[in-house]
């Protein structure tokens, strides 16, 4: 049985949204645990990543309005209205096709590193 295909709404928001799968996988955790406060280090043993990358995950989160801030540095998943409905496509699309929308947000960090490594090629003028 074959996976659904990612809408193309879906693919275009994993490809200018989502910039790493510990993003995702944060933006999952709120969301699966919406009632709950999170800070810094909680999220980074949940996703076991250095507390420094849970600080930036949260940051991010806040920046891009999936989460809404509590405290001095804690957010809890409230997502604008308009990203709501995404969302939770997004986290239906990673638990039935995991595979396309991970290959979707690495081929994004590829096209990224191919830029960076480009810009320094030596080119005959």
């Amino acid at each position: 049985m074959s996976e659904p295909e990612l809408s193309a709404d879906l693919r275009r928001f994993i490809l200018t949204s989502v910039p790493s799968v510990p993003y995702l996988e944060a933006v999952l955790l709120l969301r699966a645990e919406a009632d709950r406060e999170w800070d810094a280090s909680q999220l980074a043993r949940r996703l076991y990543v250095p507390e420094r990358t849970g600080a930036e995950l949260l940051d991010l989160l806040r920046s891009s309005s999936v989460g809404t801030p509590v405290g001095a540095a804690g957010l809890r998943y409230a997502p604008a209205p308009e990203l709501a409905d995404l969302l939770d496509r997004l986290a239906q699309a990673y638990a039935t096709n995991l595979v396309a929308v991970t290959d979707l947000i690495h081929s994004r960090i590829d096209r990224r590193a191919q830029q960076f490594a480009d810009a320094f090629r030596f080119r005959k003028e």
